[in-house]
Formats: structure tokens, sequence, C-alpha cells
């Protein structure tokens, strides 16, 4: 299964506002993480950052900031950015507008960020009107698929290298239903890019 890359025509929309991909002439990485912080995950997730000297950026759900402080405090204080995921982690095709700004606003009580990315990558464009004068809309270049049941370990790897490339943006989620697929795959993905010569580093527009 190939990685999913956002709709070409996202691409129309302002890249003021809204972000696919970082170019950059240097040899870095942005590698993302949504859905956390969870206890089960994401303190292992951030050992292998660790282990890497490598930064990431934390897409998090105000809910789960809100159960989990403490783990939402070890992302900060290893020095990782932070972006805005919504309070329920909302699918924005299903929510009106207006209840999902109110989302948003409500994560922005426990998380202090100018990134959002909108959960499943779904969002309307009367969302991204009300959004996009205070967040930057980060989306991305490579999806590793790490959520899917039907991608192996070995998958999502080939999906995180075959696809990455200078400036790239890539998921990865600090979720339970993808632990599995990121305990193999990230750590041998950053092993195989840090011999190259990259680094890796948090989103800071």
């Amino acid at each position: 299964m190939s990685p999913v890359a956002p709709p070409f025509f996202l691409r129309w929309l302002s890249p003021r506002y809204l972000v696919c991909d970082l170019p950059t002439a240097e040899k870095v990485i942005y590698i993302t993480f949504d859905d956390g912080p969870i206890p089960e995950v994401t303190p292992e997730v951030l050992s292998i950052l660790a282990k890497y000297e490598a930064k990431a950026t934390f897409f998090v759900v105000g809910d789960n900031v809100r159960k989990y402080p403490e783990i939402f405090k070890q992302i900060k204080e290893a020095g990782h950015a932070i972006g805005n995921h919504t309070f329920h982690h909302l699918n924005g095709w299903k929510t009106s507008p207006g209840a999902y700004a109110e989302d948003v606003s409500r994560c922005r009580d426990y998380v202090e960020t100018k990134l959002f990315r909108p959960p499943y990558g779904r969002f309307t464009l009367s969302q991204y009107f009300l959004l996009r004068n205070d967040y930057r809309i980060i989306l991305w270049s490579v999806l590793t698929s790490d959520y899917d049941k039907r991608v192996t370990p070995e998958q999502c790897l080939n999906n995180a290298i075959d696809h990455t490339k200078q400036g790239s943006v890539v998921v990865f989620h600090d979720h339970l239903k993808s632990i599995a697929n990121v305990r193999y795959a990230l750590p041998a993905m950053l092993e195989h890019f840090s011999a190259l010569g990259y680094r890796f580093e948090g989103i800071s527009l």
C-alpha cells in the first residue's frame, strides 16, 4: 500500500496558510506524530527520538493533554514542537464550521501553538477560512499508514523511506493502533536517514 499525499487541489490554497512540505536545500526531514499524548505509546516514541537526537512535531489531542499533562510536559521538555489537533479529534467533514472552530479553540486552552493539523486531514473550506488567520495548517507529504491494520511493519518502513526526501513532512501516530508499526519503522527510518547525513527537526513557522 502506497502512502497517501494530500489531494492535489489543496496545493492551490496559499502556502502562507497551508503546508504540505517544507522545501529546503538542506538535509532536513520533519517527522510528525498525531493523536497523542498517551502513556502507553508517547514515552516510547520520545525514547526512540532521543536515541537519534531527533526532534519532531507532536499534533496533540486536547483531551489527551488534559488527561495526561505529565506526558505532554515530557514532549515539551524534550524540545519537540507542538501542534493543535482539535480537542476531541473531530472529523471536519462531519462537523459544522462553528463547532469545529470551537473545538480547536478548546484545545488551545491546553496547547499554545500556531500549528494546526486537521484529524484525518479532513476539513472544509469554511473551516479553513475560519482557522487560517490563527494557524498554519500543516498537512503532509508522506503518510506512513502506520495506523492501517493491513500495513505490515516492513511496509510502513518502506513507505517512510521510499517517499521521503529533503523537506518532507512525514506522518506517524503515537497511538495504540500504530505502535507495532512505529516501534519497527521509526528507529529504522531514523537510522537510515541519519547515515545519509540527514537531521530531524520540529516544524517552526
